[in-house]
């Protein structure tokens, strides 16, 4: 079975992520600029001295195509490097993928990985 790990983390972590992910045999990811809030509920900036409160914070949403056996290594190398400890390190949830095709040869499943 395929599983698609996606997480959502703070955009100065994923350099530290990749570097993760690179220990655990990942064979690629997808990183998309994102944005969005939880608990944190956004922030307040100040500019030319009039304050404006964000609502939606710039994340970095990254997923990950891997075999069923190797989801909670990955989960667990991602999990250590993106967190920071501090409120808005995001978030990560596993989902089973029903099929998955190599475009350029037609290989499914875990041969397209």
């Amino acid at each position: 079975m395929v599983r698609i790990v996606t997480a959502i983390i703070k955009p100065h972590r994923l350099e530290a992520v990749v570097e993760a992910l690179k220990e655990t045999n990942v064979q690629g990811l997808t990183a998309s600029e994102v944005r969005g809030f939880g608990r944190q509920g956004g922030h307040t900036e100040t500019y030319r001295g009039t304050e404006y409160h964000v609502d939606f914070v710039p994340k970095v949403r990254v997923e990950i195509l891997v075999d069923d056996s190797e989801a909670d290594r990955v989960v667990d190398h991602l999990v250590e490097a993106a967190k920071t400890d501090k409120i808005g390190d995001g978030k990560v949830w596993v989902t089973d993928v029903e099929s998955v095709i190599r475009i350029r040869t037609g290989e499914r499943g875990a041969d397209a990985l």
